[in-house]
Formats: structure tokens, sequence, C-alpha cells
């Protein structure tokens, strides 16, 4: 893992400016999504995300993550500790939990980040088996929820599902996984609303989906995407099918929620200084982006 010395060797990051368009006193709270920048220290990741002037991060706890689940006690709160002392946040933790197991290590994960002042986690998926009546494994996966939510409430920690794209995803249609947590308290179990996502599944009903979830949401999540027949691409955000008006019905939600802006579109490529370059620099100009669509 980089140093935050050999990052900033590597790395100008005054090149890349944050201009008065990005100042941390917006009223809109914007983080990313960390995922490739997982060859980063945690001093690292603080200055780039720092340099760029965003607000925190979404960062992943889990197996093969910036943190791997067993190591949470030691290296949480050393990321908590450098990215307060650049003033950002951990505002999501993208989990590996979905479930109350020892095998997840769910208490002992949500215990630390509870106590850390960690707002909100994001469970991972449940998959559905095609070949099995779909009402039953909802069924199924309700005791797991309430279990969660009841173990959420107990640490004043949120657990956040994403509604994420595909023929076997339990979300996917958005209505499914609003059935299952509409009876929680929303503090201890909501929904991360993925735009991108939504519009891959619903391009034109997507607004039916926003207006159900408005009251179980915990977090918005802001990304791109092309639909060309059964194929999705990334991309920049404004370039793809999500419709522009969905960002000043995000401007008026109260209270205001933070958004998650994550960057899907940039080819794989070995870790280093020119990925972590490139990526920093879609970052910014989507958060550029974002704000512009969100004062529209």
């Amino acid at each position: 893992m980089r140093s935050r010395r050999e990052f900033l060797q590597a790395l100008p990051l005054a090149a890349l400016g944050t201009g008065s368009a990005l100042a941390a006193e917006e009223k809109f709270r914007i983080v990313t999504f960390t995922k490739s920048f997982q060859d980063l220290s945690c001093e690292a990741l603080a200055e780039a995300i720092a340099s760029i002037g965003l607000d925190g991060i979404e960062v992943a706890v889990r197996p093969k993550g910036h943190i791997e689940p067993g190591r949470v006690e030691d290296e949480l709160p050393k990321m908590v500790d450098a990215l307060k002392a650049r003033h950002l946040t951990l505002e999501v933790m993208t989990s590996g939990i979905n479930q109350v197991s020892g095998e997840q290590r769910t208490e002992a994960i949500l215990r630390t980040a509870a106590g850390l002042g960690i707002p909100r986690y994001r469970l991972a998926y449940y998959k559905y088996d095609l070949g099995k009546p779909i009402r039953k494994q909802l069924d199924e996966i309700r005791p797991r929820l309430t279990d969660l939510a009841a173990l959420n409430k107990e640490l004043g920690i949120q657990g956040v599902y994403q509604n994420h794209a595909g023929r076997d995803y339990v979300g996917a249609p958005v209505w499914d996984m609003h059935d299952l947590i509409r009876g929680f308290d929303p503090a201890a179990m909501a929904l991360a609303f993925d735009i991108g996502h939504a519009t891959v599944e619903g391009a034109s009903s997507w607004e039916i989906d926003f207006e159900l979830v408005r009251p179980n949401l915990g977090i918005i999540y802001v990304k791109d995407y092309l639909v060309n027949g059964r194929t999705k691409q990334g991309m920049p955000l404004g370039e793809g099918g999500v419709d522009p008006k969905f960002f000043p019905m995000v401007a008026r939600l109260s209270p205001r929620l933070p958004l998650s802006l994550h960057v899907e579109y940039l080819p794989d490529e070995p870790p280093g200084p020119a990925r972590t370059r490139k990526h920093l620099e879609a970052i910014q100009r989507d958060a550029r982006k974002l704000r512009e669509m969100l004062a529209a």
C-alpha cells in the first residue's frame, strides 16, 4: 500500500485544483466510493479526496476491500482519524454484511463503526434463485433484515440497501426491497437509491420508484449509464440516460441527504499513480456536473 509521501511524490495534487465550485462549505454533502483507490494508505487517500474538494468517502470494509473484516478494530480507526485530519467524513461503510452472523463478524464490525461515529453502512446484496418462487425467497430474507434492523437500532447506525440492476439482484425492481423494509424505522434500515441502476431497469419509470421510496431513503447514489440493446455502459455524469430532472428533485428533499458519487466508466488498469490521477480527475469532473444539475 502506497504511503502518503509516496503518493504525493507521484501525484502533484496541486495540479488538480479544487475551484470555488467545489468548496467544502457547499450545502450538498458529496462523497465518493473509493474502490479504485484501495492501493492508497489512509493518509494518501484522505489527501487525494481533500484535493478535489469532496466532503468524504464511501469505503469498502469487506473481503478484498480497503479494509478486511478481520482487521476492522485496528484499521477502521486509522481511516477515520486520517479523514478527520483533513476535515472529511467516512459517510458510508460498504460491507459484506446482510445478516447477523459470526461468519460475517456482523456485531463486531457494526459496533466498531458506530463507536467511531460512522453514520451508515451498505448491506451486501441478496440474490434470487430464478428457479424458485420469488415471493418465498423474499419471505426468507425478511427475518434477516429484521434482525439487522434491531441491531442497527441498538448500536445507533443505519443500514442502507442499494438497488442494483441485474437479472437476479434483489432490489433491482426497487419495489421488492421497498416491500421488505418499509415497516422499519428508516434510521435503522433504509434504501440507498441508485439513479443509475434505477434508470437501467426503468428508463421511463424511475420516477415512480423514487416517489415510492422517498420516506425510506438514507442516501442517494449518483452514476450514469447508456443502455444499448441488452448491454449497459458506464458514462460520465450527464452523458448517459439518467434524466437531469432527477437532480432538482433531490435538491428539494428535506432533510438533505448525502450523495455518493460512483465513477464506473473508466477502463480497468493496474493500480498506480496514472490510474489514481485519472480517477480523481473523473470524480472531480462529475462532482462539478452534479453540483450544476442540483442547482438547475
